[in-house]
Formats: structure tokens, sequence, C-alpha cells
């Protein structure tokens, strides 16, 4: 993780499993935090902790997880973004509740997030098996700095009596 987007990107993950972990506290505990409600409660749980091994897996530059990371938040969030987007199409001239617009929004950032995480996993050059480090490969690939050995080099090869 040498850019700076990459680190962006892995914080906002963070803030936002963050507030997904808030999310669930608050609906198992019956707080009422307005229109902030789990759309399911038990994979609520499940997606948590699925996201916190694959969040391991992202920050190690791993594709796997960020595609452990797409296709949960996809099957979770997707489902409902589809079904509702088709609901506020419908009610143009309807009221619509506030707590549909707040779990839309929430629901296309976790979309969002994943697919960005995904698009930088694959754009990274340094995620190769042998990437190129620069602090030391100016001296070991640069034929200037090696030794030239002539006959009086001491090959150590001492022989014992």
């Amino acid at each position: 993780m040498k850019k700076f987007s990459t680190w962006m990107l892995v914080m906002f993950i963070v803030m936002f499993w963050i507030f997904r972990v808030l999310v669930a506290i608050s609906a198992e505990l019956n707080w009422d935090l307005g229109a902030l409600k789990p759309l399911n409660q038990q994979i609520e749980i499940i997606l948590l902790f699925v996201v916190l091994v694959s969040l391991i897996f992202i920050v190690k530059r791993k594709m796997i997880g960020g595609l452990i990371y797409l296709l949960a938040y996809g099957l979770y969030f997707g489902t409902y973004v589809v079904n509702n987007i088709q609901v506020l199409l419908s009610a143009v001239e309807g009221g619509v509740d506030i707590n549909l617009y707040t779990n839309l929004l929430v629901s296309l950032i976790g979309l969002i997030l994943p697919i960005a995480t995904i698009l930088d996993l694959l754009m990274d050059k340094a995620r190769k098996n042998n990437p190129k480090d620069k602090k030391t490969d100016w001296f070991y690939d640069n034929e200037q700095f090696d030794r030239k050995l002539d006959e009086r080099a001491d090959k150590n090869n001492y022989r014992t009596m």
C-alpha cells in the first residue's frame, strides 16, 4: 500500500465498516437512529465479519479480498438498490419516505466502495509477485557498482594444514 489513493480507500472502507457496526448495534439494542436501520439484521452481522476478513486481504493487496468484498456488498446492497430505484421511479408524484432515501444513499455508498476497491487493485502495478523497489534496485541492478575481481582477489578457498 504505497499509494495515497489506496490509503484513502482503506480508510473509507474502515469508516463505513464502523458505521455499519453502529447501525447493527443500534438495531439490536433498539436505539432510534432515525432512518438508519439494517436491511437484514442476521445477514448484517455475518457480513460484518466477512468484510473484516476481506479487509485484511485488501490491505495485503490480494485480489481475492476485493472480490469477496464486492460479492458480499454487491449481493447485500445491490438487491436493495435495484428494488428501491424501481419504487422511486414509480412514485413520481406521491411522497416517498425519508427512510427510503437514507437507506438508498447508504446502499449506494456500499456499492461504490467495493467497485472502487476492485479498480484500485486492478490498476495497482506494485501488487505483482516481484515488485520493483526503487530504494534498493538502483544498487543491485546497476553494473557500475559490481565488484570486479582480478587474479589477486581472495576467493575464500582457505586450506588447513
